[in-house]
């Protein structure tokens, strides 16, 4: 089995991909983090930049597990792509990171996290980054 993180380049990514690599040390399964996002003409800021690839790249080669890290920007949504490796995969739980949202950000914006947790067919952990 596999530990999938989801990714993004913000606090609450970073507390998913802490929270991967203790869970993999921990049960000794491979971790798969990934970063998806549509692409196209809008920035995104949910994909990580070069250099912030080369630094998870990097934590991951230190940690002393099998570990990936994929980056996904091929038009697909990140829920649809995050669905689409739980379903070809054998994936043990899926990490998340959670960030704070008004009501309002949640109603107009909708969320990433809220939609994995209705879709996907693996455990969900969720994560805050610290002081959120």
């Amino acid at each position: 089995m596999t530990i999938l993180v989801a990714y993004v380049p913000r606090p609450e990514g970073r507390a998913a991909l802490d929270k991967g690599i203790e869970i993999a040390k921990r049960r000794q399964e491979p971790l798969m983090v990934v970063n998806a996002g549509p692409g196209g003409q809008q920035e995104d800021t949910s994909l990580a930049a070069g250099f912030e690839v080369e630094q998870v790249e990097e934590l991951l080669a230190a940690q002393g597990i099998t570990a990936e890290f994929k980056q996904f920007v091929r038009g697909k949504s990140a829920v649809d792509e995050i669905n689409d490796l739980v379903e070809s995969r054998d994936i043990s739980v899926l990490v998340i990171g959670l960030r704070r949202r008004t009501a309002v950000g949640k109603l107009i914006l909708g969320s990433v996290a809220q939609e994995l947790l209705m879709t996907v067919s693996c455990p969900v952990l969720c994560v805050k980054a610290a002081g959120a």
